[in-house]
């Protein structure tokens, strides 16, 4: 198993600093009717526990909010993989428009910041689970080998479970 997997605090700084640097994963609501998730970029803010997304209040995501509902944001890179959970709600937070606006964020709404129908989705998290793989290529090919010779399970990682304050 991985060092970092062992590491609740590692793996959740790890966590917060993968989503700031990249960014984009698939967010939808849990429960209910079968929804599919759609991507999504996220703005972290670490230190409340939260992540931020700009979206339209005419969508049929923002419908299915209502006044909040359980969500779920899959976030992966090469050797990381995260499902965080919380709550959704629909927040028109000029302040934090103004904070996370950018070029990528302004190609989506061409009125600008002004639009009528731009908000904002914040999702309060409350836990996660991550999969830490360190592995690389030449241990992957390595741990399969050995798993197929040895009937044995490759060990290429771990999983934890982070709890949001």
């Amino acid at each position: 198993m991985s060092a970092i997997a062992n590491d609740t605090a590692a793996v959740e700084r790890r966590l917060w600093n993968e989503i700031e640097n990249h960014q984009i994963g698939m967010l939808g609501v849990v429960g209910g009717a079968p929804h599919h998730l759609q991507p999504m970029t996220a703005f972290a803010e670490p230190d409340a526990s939260r992540l931020w997304f700009f979206t339209r209040d005419d969508t049929d995501l923002v419908r299915e909010i209502g006044d909040g509902h359980s969500a779920m944001f899959v976030f992966q890179q090469r050797d990381f993989r995260a499902c965080v959970a919380g709550r959704l709600t629909v927040r028109h937070d000029r302040a934090r428009m103004d904070k996370y606006w950018n070029a990528v964020v302004a190609a989506w709404y061409p009125d600008g910041k002004d639009d009528p129908h731009l908000t904002l989705l914040c999702m309060e998290c409350a836990d996660a689970q991550v999969w830490v793989s360190e592995a690389g290529p030449i241990r992957f090919a390595w741990e399969i080998a050995k798993a197929n010779a040895t009937g044995h399970q490759p060990d290429l990682g771990g999983r934890t479970e982070v709890r949001f304050h």
